[in-house]
C-alpha cells in the first residue's frame, strides 16, 4: 500500500491585512508523519497552520485534507488543533481536569445526552496515556502551564483524531516539563499512529524526534529529517545565511545530539 497524504498544499498564497504572509507553498504530510514547524518570530508559521486548517482564507492555491479539497472536507473530527492560545482561560472556570477533558468526546451526535461508561473510559485512558491521572479531581486553575498543555492534547486524544496540530504547545514551560512533553508526543506518534504538526523553537527537538521540517520565513521549505541531513543548511534558508545555531544536548533517539 502506498503512502496516504493527510494534507496537500500546493502554491499555497496567504495575505494579511494587504501584505502577503505565505508565498508559493508546496507540501505534503503523510500519515504518521511528525512534523516540526520553526521559522523566526513573525515569519507566517501560524498564519500557515490557519490557513491549512481553512481558519483564514487563502489568496491563492488549494488545499487538500484526507484527499478532498478543503471546501468539501466535513470531516473534522478527524483533525484536533491546539493552538498556542488555549492555556489562556479563565483560572476561576469551574471545571476539574477530568470534566473538561470528557468536553471533547461532545459532538453534533450526542450533544444534550450523557456521557456513557464508554466515552468516560476514553477519558481516563487519554489521562493515563498524558501522565495526569492524579490531576483528574483538580480544578484547571490550579494546574501549571505543562501540565494545561498535556490536559488539552488528552482532551484531543478522546475524539480519536488521526491528525493533531500543536501551535507552540511548550512556550513559557520549563526544560524539564517541555522534554516531558516532548517525549509524549514522540510516544503518541509511534504508538498510535497519528500524524503530528508541531511548531517549535526548539531546533535540538526538532531534529531529535521528528521525520519531517517545515521552516517558515514568508517563504516554506520542507525537508525529510534524516541523520545524514545538515541542519544548519536547511535552516538557513529560514533564517537567514548569517545565523548560526548550537544544538544543547537533548535526550532523544540518538541522531543529531552534540555529544
Amino acid at each position: 500500500m502506498g503512502q496516504v497524504a493527510v494534507i496537500e498544499v500546493n502554491d499555497l498564497h496567504v495575505s494579511r491585512s494587504g501584505t502577503t504572509v505565505i508565498e508559493g507553498a508546496n507540501f505534503e504530510i503523510i500519515k504518521g508523519d511528525y512534523v516540526g514547524i520553526v521559522g523566526p518570530n513573525g515569519g507566517g508559521k501560524t498564519t500557515l497552520l490557519l490557513a491549512v486548517l481553512g481558519i483564514i482564507p487563502r489568496h491563492r492555491g488549494t488545499v487538500k485534507i484526507f484527499g478532498q479539497d478543503i471546501e468539501r472536507f466535513s470531516d473534522w473530527g478527524k483533525i484536533a488543533y491546539v493552538s498556542q492560545d488555549a492555556i489562556n482561560f479563565d483560572s476561576d472556570f469551574p471545571l476539574t481536569v477530568r470534566e473538561l477533558v470528557s468536553l471533547g468526546r461532545l459532538g453534533p451526535g450526542n450533544l444534550g445526552r450523557p456521557l456513557r461508561r464508554a466515552d468516560w473510559s476514553k477519558v481516563d485512558g487519554a489521562l493515563e496515556f498524558m501522565g495526569i491521572s492524579e490531576l483528574a479531581g483538580k480544578r484547571i486553575g490550579e494546574l501549571s502551564g505543562g501540565q494545561k498543555q498535556r490536559m488539552f492534547v488528552a482532551m484531543a486524544l478522546v475524539r480519536d483524531p488521526e491528525v493533531i496540530i500543536l501551535d507552540e504547545p511548550v512556550a513559557g514551560i520549563d526544560a524539564v516539563t517541555q522534554e516531558k512533553f516532548y517525549q509524549k508526543m514522540s510516544d503518541l506518534n509511534r504508538s498510535k499512529g497519528i500524524t503530528i504538526l508541531m511548531v517549535s523553537h526548539d531546533l535540538t527537538a526538532v531534529f531529535c524526534r521528528m521525520s519531517k521540517l517545515i521552516c517558515v520565513n514568508r517563504e516554506v521549505n520542507v525537508a525529510e529529517i534524516s541523520p545524514d541531513v545538515d541542519p544548519n543548511e536547511i535552516l538557513r534558508k529560514a533564517y537567514g545565511e548569517h545565523f548560526h545555531f548550537v544544538f544543547h544536548r537533548h535526550e532523544c533517539k540518538g541522531e543529531f545530539r552534540d555529544d
